[in-house]
């Protein structure tokens, strides 16, 4: 027989994991059916174990010798509401979760004495929970429980559509858009609080295939036996590669799990057609500033309850506002401001305006993800619009952010010739000098040239003659049989004696040997012969009614 690593009872040696399978409740040996031995004594009626057969036999199970001198009695009598001691509860068979611990320290563990009929404390697993729960950073501790306490997210609202679909128990396969601090984890956690289904969470950085499937395994045996369905949670599932993402494809449309993928990417550029076709995706909206005043708000009344200390008089509803409008949407960005902002408060001497400078010397700026296209879109379009204004704050925006400037400078190298071009081609060799100066200078001076290039893009004449004309060729060759179009025989190339024979060449005129180079010849195929793609005018000949409007 060996001891029960939970209950401390004696089991029967073969049984020990069916004995822990079913609770500490089966298998267990009576010590009082146990007969005497020639080792054993009776002293008083009671029977006492000699030393040699208080060690059993080693075992997996077996508290080291050295450190049983010092542990706990394994039995600790708890008396009944009657009075009755009735039988005795172990003090290692409390089972506790992960975030509640072992509980407090034994007094005996400090030198301290104990009776075997004093209750254990019932205030130690709470004293620990709150500790570890005081470790984890200020946005985990406020993540909202339930979908009342979400903002910014009309699905889970009221009347949302994500919401009325769990709340009929209909949980479908889902992939979360959103950016970051949007609240996808949160709503995927408030989704399994709500319904009875195993809840699995993992993420896509850490991973792997053999994982997943492993997990579908698991998934299908729980709905064979208990009927129970598994819902998995796969944050930054874009990180899965197009093969890797291939596996949830049989479980998902089989029924086996139900998937709830988070990404901060456009799931029409990550996520494999297959696995979108089989999922709802929902996008989550970018939180306003009032939503995440409403978030500061909250987590500071939170915080403040459960302190002793009096409030900061630089903790005031001007500072909520300024970390709302710095964290651009983002939730989890505005709660750590707030953390901090809380350890800063405290400090001697520290000033609003210090404060201010030591939150927020960085922008938030994703250089991988949308924000890093979507800012790089609106630097174009300012300088097409001819709005210097608009250009130099978005180029100071990237640049600030740590924007690689050469990606800038290939930028304003296109602009150059897409939006400038004919009207001034000499801002082409102004581009390229510029992206020459910013690799071989570097930052921070390099900010100079790409200033200077931005402003002199903006207020030049714009002409898309040439960037209009070449998709008017590409427009062309979609024609049918266009593109398959014979070159005309006297502008073929004719480096062998055999292709001079068959005349290629021929009759092509050479300009330069004519007068003003000017010379009767055709160009085209003879099926296109009489074709423009070039335009006559810069621009285009809309009229904008807004504009319009503005003038009467």
């Amino acid at each position: 027989m060996v001891e029960c690593p939970i209950c401390k009872k004696q089991v029967q040696s073969p049984k020990i994991n069916e004995h822990l399978d079913q609770r500490c409740e089966t298998f267990i040996i009576d010590p009082s059916t146990i007969s005497s031995s020639p080792h054993m004594s009776s002293t008083q009626g009671n029977t006492v174990v000699s030393a040699s057969q208080k060690r059993p036999a080693s075992s997996f199970f077996q508290t080291p010798s050295a450190k049983r001198q010092h542990s706990i009695p394994a039995k600790v009598a708890t008396p009944l509401v009657n009075g009755n001691t009735g039988a005795t509860k172990l003090n290692g068979g409390l089972k506790r979760s992960f975030d509640e611990g072992p509980g407090e320290e034994s007094p005996l563990q400090n030198g301290g004495s104990r009776t075997d009929d004093a209750a254990p404390p019932e205030t130690g697993p709470i004293l620990k929970r709150t500790k570890t729960n005081r470790a984890a950073p200020l946005a985990e501790r406020m993540r909202p429980r339930n979908f009342d306490d979400v903002f910014g997210q009309d699905l889970v609202g009221p009347h949302g559509v994500l919401r009325s679909l769990i709340e009929s128990d209909r949980v479908p396969s889902m992939i979360l858009w959103g950016a970051s601090g949007t609240g996808k984890t949160t709503i995927a956690r408030c989704i399994a609080s709500m319904v009875g289904s195993r809840f699995i969470e993992m993420n896509a950085t850490s991973s792997g295939v053999a994982e997943c499937k492993k997990i579908f395994n698991d998934a299908a045996n729980e709905l064979a036996l208990t009927g129970r369905k598994t819902i998995i949670f796969c944050d930054e599932i874009h990180r899965f590669s197009k093969s890797q993402q291939d596996v949830f494809l049989k479980p998902v449309e089989a029924g086996t799990i139900t998937l709830i993928g988070a990404t901060t990417e456009n799931p029409s550029f990550k996520i494999v057609n297959a696995l979108l076709s089989r999922c709802r995706t929902f996008t989550l909206q970018k939180l306003t500033t009032t939503d995440v005043q409403r978030v500061l708000m909250r987590a500071l009344q939170a915080e403040l309850s459960i302190t002793s200390s009096p409030p900061s008089s630089l903790l005031d509803e001007e500072l909520i506002t300024y970390l709302a409008n710095f964290a651009d949407g983002d939730a989890r960005t505005a709660l750590n401001l707030l953390e901090l902002a809380m350890s800063l408060s405290n400090k001697e001497g520290m000033t609003k305006e210090g404060m201010k400078a030591s939150l927020t010397k960085t922008l938030v700026y994703d250089r991988a993800g949308d924000q890093h296209y979507d800012t790089i879109s609106a630097f174009h379009k300012s300088v097409r619009g001819s709005d210097p204004d608009a250009a130099l704050y978005y180029l100071a925006r990237m640049l600030q952010s740590g924007e690689d400037p050469l990606f800038i400078a290939r930028r304003m190298v296109v602009i150059a010739s897409e939006d400038v071009g004919l009207a001034d081609s000499s801002l082409l060799t102004l581009a390229t000098s510029t992206y020459t100066a910013t690799q071989q200078i570097g930052m921070p001076e390099a900010r100079i040239p790409l200033a200077h290039c931005t402003v002199a893009l903006t207020l030049a004449p714009k002409s898309t003659r040439a960037y209009r004309g070449l998709n008017n060729a590409f427009a062309a060759l979609k024609e049918p049989g266009v593109a398959a179009l014979p070159v005309p025989i006297h502008l073929r190339n004719a480096p062998t004696r055999l292709m001079k024979e068959l005349g290629y060449g021929k009759e092509y005129k050479y300009n330069p040997n004519y007068k003003d180079g000017k010379v009767k010849q055709d160009y085209l195929p003879d099926a296109l012969l009489g074709r423009t793609f070039l335009e006559d005018r810069d621009l285009g000949t809309e009229l904008d009614s807004d504009l319009v409007m503005e003038d009467a």
